[in-house]
């Protein structure tokens, strides 16, 4: 299974076109986390909280676009191996790679996590014009990017 499954087909589109770009760029690229479930984003928001280890993230489940296919994460793949050093550059010019990847996403029409308040380097997400809200009450994207309400999907939580 590829961690492109499961996302929108216009977010895996752009995410493939941002690691062919990226390599064309010689600056490798790997797709780390595509669609998120429930309980995925569960154990993520628990470490750091209550479960060990470092906070991850600050999204509850149904509170990211990863788990309604609509984000992905990327590394920087540095001798085979990915890193997330944020100051790394493989391709050895002055610019860290992470921001150069993020200018390319942005270029796609990808919103880029670099930009926020609380810096999310590897992420990439498009939100369609639709808030987290708008996600949980049942919109989505059409294929085309169009936005219909559909049922609202059931939320568990482990």
């Amino acid at each position: 299974m590829s961690k492109l499954d499961g996302l929108h087909p216009i977010v895996r589109q752009k995410a493939e076109a941002l690691i062919a770009i990226c390599a064309a760029a010689k600056l490798p690229i790997i797709v780390t986390q595509g669609l998120r479930t429930d309980e995925e984003q569960a154990a993520l928001w628990a470490k750091g909280r209550t479960a060990p280890g470092p906070k991850v993230t600050n999204a509850k489940p149904g509170h990211s676009y990863h788990n309604y296919g609509l984000a992905f994460d990327i590394a920087v793949v540095k001798n085979g191996r990915p890193t997330w050093d944020d100051k790394v550059s493989v391709d050895g010019d002055e610019t860290p790679d992470y921001v150069e990847v993020g200018e390319i996403g942005e270029q796609l029409g990808l919103e880029w996590g670099g930009r926020w308040k609380f810096r999310d380097l590897p992420h990439f997400q498009m939100r369609f014009g639709l808030s987290l809200a708008d996600l949980k009450s049942g919109k989505r994207p059409t294929i085309e990017g169009d936005v219909v309400q559909l049922p609202v999907r059931p939320v568990s939580v482990a």
